[in-house]
C-alpha cells in the first residue's frame, strides 16, 4: 500500500496538471522559441509566430510549460504570452472582413444597375405599345365608322391592352426588386461605416503597442 501511494500521487499531480491547462497566444513579437525546457539553455523546439494558440500548463519560475496545436511540447516565456489574441491578427481579421463587405457592395451597385437598364427598356417598351394602342385604337374607331368589319381589329386591339398590362405588372415587380436592393446596400453601407469606426478606434488603441517603448535607465546604474 505504501509503495503505490508515490504513484497514485503522481497521478493526481499529472490530471491536475492537465485539467489546468488554459488557451494562449503567442504576443506581438517577430517571433519567439520554443525551448525543450523551461530555460533559453535548453534546445529549440520550434519557432512561433504572433497569434500562435497554445495550451499553457504548469509554470516554473519565469517559464510556462506549452503545447502547440500539433502536439509539440515545450517551454516559453510567460511574459510572451496573453490571454487574448495579439492585435495585430484581430486587425488583419478586421481588414479581411473589410475587404469582403467591398466586394459584397460592389456586387450589390452592379446588381442594382442591371435591374435599372432592365426597368427603363421595359418602359421604353411600354410607351411604344401605348403609341400602338392609340394608333390601333384610332384606326378601329374609323374603320368602325366605314365598314362593319371591325371584329379582327377588336382583337388586336384587346391583345395589346393584355400586353400592355402585363408589360406593367414586370415593371411593379422591377421596382420592388429595386427598392429591396436600396433597402440592403443602404443596410450594408450602414454595416461599412461602423465598421470603419471600429477599425479607427483598433487602429487608435492597437497601432501604438505595435513598437516596443523604450526602457527607462536603470534606477541603480545611475546610483554609481
Amino acid at each position: 500500500m505504501l509503495r503505490s501511494l508515490p504513484i497514485l500521487l503522481f497521478s493526481l499531480f499529472l490530471t491536475m496538471g492537465t485539467q489546468a491547462q488554459e488557451t494562449r497566444y503567442v504576443s506581438d513579437q517577430v517571433f519567439i522559441v520554443l525551448h525543450k525546457g523551461p530555460g533559453a539553455e535548453y534546445r529549440w523546439a520550434a519557432k512561433l509566430t504572433p497569434g500562435t494558440r497554445l495550451n499553457a500548463g504548469s509554470t516554473q519560475g519565469d517559464w510556462t510549460e506549452v503545447t502547440t496545436a500539433r502536439g509539440t511540447p515545450g517551454w516559453v516565456r510567460t511574459e510572451f504570452l496573453t490571454a487574448e489574441r495579439p492585435a495585430q491578427v484581430q486587425l488583419t481579421a478586421a481588414v479581411a472582413r473589410a475587404d469582403q463587405l467591398s466586394e459584397q457592395n460592389a456586387t450589390l451597385n452592379s446588381d442594382l444597375g442591371s435591374l435599372q437598364a432592365e426597368k427603363n427598356d421595359l418602359l421604353n417598351r411600354i410607351a411604344s405599345t401605348e403609341a400602338d394602342l392609340a394608333a390601333v385604337s384610332g384606326e378601329l374607331s374609323e374603320l368602325k365608322t366605314i365598314s362593319g368589319n371591325a371584329v379582327q381589329l377588336d382583337v388586336d386591339n384587346r391583345r395589346l391592352v393584355e400586353e400592355s398590362e402585363k408589360l406593367r405588372a414586370d415593371v411593379d415587380t422591377l421596382e420592388a426588386e429595386n427598392l429591396r436592393l436600396n433597402d440592403k446596400l443602404k443596410s450594408e453601407a450602414f454595416m461599412n461605416g461602423a465598421l470603419a469606426v471600429l477599425l479607427g478606434v483598433i487602429i487608435t488603441l492597437v497601432v501604438p503597442r505595435l513598437w516596443p517603448k523604450r526602457r527607462k535607465p536603470s534606477s541603480w546604474g545611475s546610483s554609481w
